[in-house]
């Protein structure tokens, strides 16, 4: 399918999800959307940097990322035609050569001094930490960084920073039009072994996966199952993605405010996920389960209402999609549009030297 026909099949998907009460939408500014994505096609210009040695990264998201940059057209080799600044080194950096680095961008180039990194992005899938270092507090503090999901809560600022959609396995289309004869799904690992698992393994309205499927297996129960569980900070949530793409509602486990969701600017999470209060996940108490039941039939027991939240997830489900070659709308663009959106940037008055 051409580049053009998928843009076409998402304007008049976007055009009805619009025509929706907007509740129903599952994007933040589903208006201004479509033209801001386009200007950002059209006029978004980044300039990166000579990486010091070849890059090495500690996830095939950041791989996948960095590779798709290198060859989109939003690449120039002119850094005055530039809004953001590319700052590209290897996970494993040390601290120290980091630091050496930007010293180098500072010195090297005048870019760097003209918003002290504010218009200056990188890449680091675990985060940086805060350091007393000079040079590593205007890389936090200023620069955009783009981690994976979830981020450690220490290296992670919310409205600046960027997490990259989670990289899921290949999978084939999401079955159409499936029954969803299971109120539940708990993938192996996605929530820890807990009293609320067992009683959840007992109730026959919840699939519970003890250990890992096939692909067509795990495909299947995700397409029956009405929401599926996860355990945010503890457990593994590497498959919201999968769950959105198949219309299977994510049920987030937390104890706290998320505030690193995947595509924040974009998507609209309240109308695409259920996010639990869980004080003692661990736990769970000993009717956990009827808890968590209270909670989905409340919120969502109303058949048309879940059928708009589960039709948002669709929607939302093809930005959270990585291909080896990007394609319209899919996570690289969806990653470069939230760039787009930062490009904005103060721009200290540079002092002449009498």
């Amino acid at each position: 399918m051409s580049p053009n026909t998928h843009l076409s099949l998402f304007f008049l998907s976007l055009f009805l999800s619009i025509s929706l009460p907007v509740l129903s939408s599952p994007y933040i500014s589903p208006l201004t959307f479509i033209p801001n994505y386009q200007k950002m096609l059209k006029s978004f210009k980044i300039f990166s940097y000579t990486p010091p040695q070849p890059l090495v990264f500690s996830t095939p998201a950041e791989s996948l990322f960095f590779s798709s940059l290198l060859n989109s057209s939003f690449l120039t080799p002119d850094p005055d035609r530039a809004h953001l600044f590319f700052v590209p080194f290897s996970s494993a950096t040390p601290t120290r050569s980091l630091s050496r680095l930007v010293n180098e961008l500072r010195t090297d180039f005048p870019y760097w001094n003209r918003t002290l990194g504010a218009d200056h992005f990188y890449v680091s899938c675990d985060g940086l930490g805060f350091n007393s270092d000079r040079n590593l507090v205007e890389l936090k503090k200023n620069s955009v960084q783009i981690s994976c999901f979830p981020t450690q809560r220490s290296s992670f600022i919310p409205h600046k920073d960027i997490t990259l959609p989670p990289l899921a396995d290949p999978h084939h289309a999401p079955v159409k039009n499936e029954s969803k004869n299971y109120l539940g799904y708990v993938k192996y690992g996605a929530v820890k072994e807990s009293s609320l698992v067992n009683e959840l393994s007992d109730d026959q309205d919840f699939l519970v996966e003890r250990q890992p499927s096939d692909v067509l297996t795990y495909e299947w129960r995700l397409s029956v199952s009405k929401f599926c569980l996860f355990e945010y900070g503890d457990g593994d949530v590497s498959g919201i993605s999968d769950a959105v793409s198949f219309g299977c509602v994510p049920v987030v486990i937390t104890d706290r405010p998320i505030q690193d969701m995947p595509l924040m600017d974009v998507l609209r999470w309240q109308e695409i996920a259920v996010f639990v209060g869980w004080k003692n996940k661990s736990g769970g108490g000993s009717d956990g389960a009827k808890q968590l039941r209270h909670v989905l039939g409340r919120t969502y027991g109303d058949e048309k209402r879940y059928e708009e939240v589960r039709g948002s997830c669709v929607t939302a489900g093809q930005h959270l999609v990585w291909n080896e070659e990007p394609q319209p709308f899919d996570a690289f663009h969806m990653t470069m549009y939230q760039l787009w959106l930062r490009r904005h940037t103060i721009r200290y008055a540079r002092t002449e030297v009498a």
